[in-house]
């Protein structure tokens, strides 16, 4: 079977016309903390409780997320463009200037003003063509935002809010 040539550029393009939610993963590692922006995120399963990611499979902040075996899933709000911007970033020090505090179990970086988090242990790698899914066992999540605010959605290379 042969299998068509699809122009980077194109797929990206097409791809953009999906919203998705935003995150930041982060991990605690022996070398600090790390964290990356990711629009792949999903929820798996309700039993056991797993979500995942899919991240670039020489990514090093991947990497060190894998290396770790656990990560937390930081929802964003629609006013953290800025930080997002850091943490799609190839940054020596992502979190140089960024509050941050422990997840409950994991120690990753709990991440200032985000909607909710995730904190997970990696439950499975699975390598997808140039890509992971990084699958996490769910250990404790919350909600941290107080009153109606909207997530961040990327659409069409742009991020912005959820909200009419």
């Amino acid at each position: 079977m042969t299998h068509p040539i699809i122009d980077g550029g194109d797929f990206r393009r097409v791809l953009g016309y999906f919203p998705t939610g935003v995150t930041v993963v982060t991990a605690a590692t022996e070398r600090g903390p790390v964290g990356m922006a990711i629009g792949s995120f999903a929820s798996i399963s309700l039993d056991p409780p797993l979500v995942g990611f899919f991240a670039t499979s020489t990514s090093a902040s991947a990497i060190a997320i894998k290396e770790a075996g656990q990560f937390c899933v930081n929802i964003l709000a629609s006013d953290q463009t800025p930080l997002c911007g850091i943490m799609a970033s190839r940054a020596d020090d992502k979190f140089e200037g960024v509050d941050w505090t422990p997840a409950p179990v994991t120690n990753a970086p709990v991440l200032p003003g985000v909607l909710a988090v995730i904190d997970c242990l990696v439950d499975e790698v699975v390598v997808l063509g140039d890509h992971d899914l990084l699958v996490g066992r769910v250990q404790h999540l919350e909600v941290l935002a107080e009153g109606d605010v909207d997530p961040m959605v990327f659409f069409k290379g742009q991020y912005g809010g959820f909200g009419a």
